[in-house]
């Protein structure tokens, strides 16, 4: 299903696979340990990264706050945003109108 959106779908994913990018500890939640992240080339990086906010996109949803590392990624339906915060610390915000 995913979450409302007026914002080309493309144009959200792009912003939300760099968003999701900026979690440093993110390769936890696929259950990788950092020796295994750190010896992947940046382009599996990338690919990871963007399946991951595709997931989440069709995600939130349904469940409006998942975790992603130490990071908290959250769909704010009343703003029409995707909110990734690390602690008090947002992260990224990905507008989606």
């Amino acid at each position: 299903m995913g979450v409302k959106h007026g914002r080309d779908y493309s144009e959200i994913l792009n912003d939300l696979t760099e968003a999701v990018g900026r979690i440093s500890d993110g390769y936890v939640f696929f259950e990788m340990e950092p020796e295994e992240w750190q010896v992947l080339p940046q382009e599996s990086k990338l690919e990871v990264w963007e399946a991951l906010a595709e997931d989440l996109f069709f995600a939130l949803g349904n469940e409006p706050v998942i975790e992603v590392g130490s990071a908290v990624v959250i769909y704010n339906k009343d703003t029409h945003r995707i909110n990734i915060l690390l602690g008090e610390e947002d992260l990224a915000s990905v507008v989606l109108v």
